[in-house]
């Protein structure tokens, strides 16, 4: 019986039949091997620096690309009303040339490796785009156990008696609680994560089992019912749907048409998926990230930078970090389907398995039948 292994195990190779071998490299088309390779990672880059872009552009008040462009009244925007100072022009221009920086480093990167292959490059992505959601995994997790155990207090008036009237008071404000209590908390997860390597979204579906069954015994054995119960459910069902989503495309658990896609031949599945991630799944990530963060009123910054909160007052003040779910999603996809191009061209070029040399069955020499 064939066990489905688990994220990291995937993303690291330690499933059954891996067995990582550097210096193997595509046996046609180093060129091609080369542009991919960099292209890949120069897409995950520009990404992470888009979020960091971001994070200047509205929590340090530099002023982006856009504002420098229409400063110089260049690509026809401009002029603004209030022209830059010259500190914020030079700040716009590092924010610009920083991506040309993040593309460079990456080419160099893969000059720096020229014996890695595709299959390689896919896979150390993908145990990228795990740690990212093995972080925000913890971070739901203590975030949610904490913000429940403060606003249980609150409401039973008992926090004051714990921690003084000041510091209750300062934790019943979101911007507070969001700086001092979840942001460190944040940081702590990914810590962990970096020593945890093990991650199964079943346990985060259990958790949010045993979250709605202790609103369902308070409610009818002991009628308590309060507005962080629910919240806590909504949580951590929404970090279950978003953050295991990359997962999901590993281990091909998502809902496709399987049609025509089944009666495939293994290079004609490996362009469908080279082309899908190319034109539909990277695209997407990308939509979602810049339509989400272009502006400080989008559907993610704007949560976020107001420390968003439910209209009941002794609720998780969580809601403003359910909006940055839609961060982590889109960026451990696109990591992801970068990893998906990466191993289909593998597929393409034929370039052989990390596991060939383990007697498995399976090849990776393309198939000489088209679609």
């Amino acid at each position: 019986m064939t066990m489905t292994p688990s994220y990291e195990e995937i993303a690291t190779g330690a499933h059954e039949g891996a067995a990582p071998a550097q210096g193997e490299q595509a046996t046609n088309g180093p060129g091609k091997v080369f542009v991919l390779r960099a292209l890949g990672l120069s897409t995950v880059g520009a990404a992470l620096f888009f979020i960091f872009n971001n994070y200047l552009n509205f929590w340090q008040d530099w002023p982006g690309i856009p504002q420098l462009f229409a400063h110089h009244e260049l690509l026809g925007l401009g002029p603004l009303r209030t022209p830059l100072e010259v500190g914020d022009v030079t700040k716009g221009w590092i924010q610009f040339l920083l991506y040309f920086v993040v593309i460079g480093l990456s080419v160099l990167l893969v000059q720096r490796s020229p014996d890695r292959g595709l299959r390689e490059d896919a896979e150390r992505l993908t145990a990228f785009s795990a740690y990212i959601a093995r972080g925000a995994f913890w971070s739901v997790l203590f975030i949610g156990l904490a913000d429940m155990a403060i606003s249980f207090l609150r409401v039973e008036e008992l926090l004051a008696g714990i921690v003084g009237e000041d510091l209750a008071q300062d934790l019943g404000r979101s911007t507070f609680r969001g700086t001092y209590v979840h942001y460190p908390l944040i940081l702590v997860s990914f810590i962990v994560a970096a020593f945890t390597r093990t991650l199964g979204f079943v346990w985060l579906a259990f958790f949010i089992v045993i979250a709605e069954l202790q609103i369902v015994i308070a409610r009818f054995v002991f009628s308590y019912e309060q507005a962080f119960m629910a919240d806590l459910v909504r949580f951590w069902y929404g970090a279950l749907f978003l953050f295991a989503s990359a997962y999901t495309l590993i281990t091909e658990g998502h809902v496709r048409v399987d049609i025509l896609y089944t009666s495939f031949t293994r290079r004609g599945k490996a362009l469908t998926n080279f082309f899908g991630s190319l034109i539909l799944g990277i695209p997407l990530c990308w939509i979602i990230l810049t339509r989400g963060m272009w502006g400080k009123t989008n559907v993610i910054n704007g949560p976020l930078l107001n420390f968003e909160v439910t209209q009941s007052g002794f609720g998780l003040f969580v809601k403003y970090f359910m909006a940055g779910f839609l961060v982590i999603y889109a960026l451990t996809m696109l990591i992801q389907f970068v990893s998906y191009c990466l191993s289909s061209a593998a597929d393409l070029l034929g370039e052989p398995d990390l596991d060939e040399g383990s007697g498995d069955e399976a090849s990776t020499a393309p198939e000489t039948a088209e679609v």
